[in-house]
């Protein structure tokens, strides 16, 4: 529960960055932090989202810096709500005031294309853990020697022939 309201936080304030709901956002994201961290607390949390909404704001695409930045809010969330676990309503609230009508759900598109022999492994939101099982182990490969190991060439530790 803690994560999926951790995470629809994070989008909404990365979702509002660079919006027209963005200066209502900023407020209730700076209370929220400065009822449970005082005003010093406030002022940081409010030149972080300053700088993270200018950062959304001057680049070419939004939200790939949204993206980039939501882990960051998770984080910031995830450590109030251990702080202090009675945010968690306050942070629902804040949640359903600062989010685009119609919008209920945070929307994530991942286009991925992966052609002959390629892998591709993927993850939204989450971590990924990859175990590889095969005939094929890693201690079987061969690999081909480096070019200069090929060619019989020997290069010293500045990378000089001699």
């Amino acid at each position: 529960m803690l994560d999926e309201l951790v995470m629809a936080g994070g989008t909404a304030v990365v979702g509002a960055m660079a919006t027209d709901s963005w200066i209502l956002a900023r407020t209730r994201v700076a209370e929220l932090f400065r009822r449970r961290g005082g005003e010093e607390r406030q002022q940081a949390i409010e030149g972080q989202l300053d700088s993270n909404a200018a950062l959304v704001a001057e680049a070419e695409d939004g939200d790939q810096v949204r993206q980039t930045l939501l882990p960051l809010w998770q984080l910031e969330l995830r450590s109030l709500l251990r702080r202090d676990p009675a945010a968690a309503e306050e942070l629902r609230a804040l949640i359903e005031e600062i989010r685009p009508a119609g919008n209920s759900e945070p929307k994530w598109v991942q286009d991925v294309v992966v052609r002959d022999n390629g892998k591709a492994f993927l993850v939204q939101g989450g971590n990924i853990v990859n175990h590889h099982h095969g005939a094929e182990s890693a201690t079987d490969r061969t690999a081909e020697p480096p070019r200069r190991e090929r060619e019989g060439g020997s290069e010293g530790a500045d990378g000089a022939a001699r």
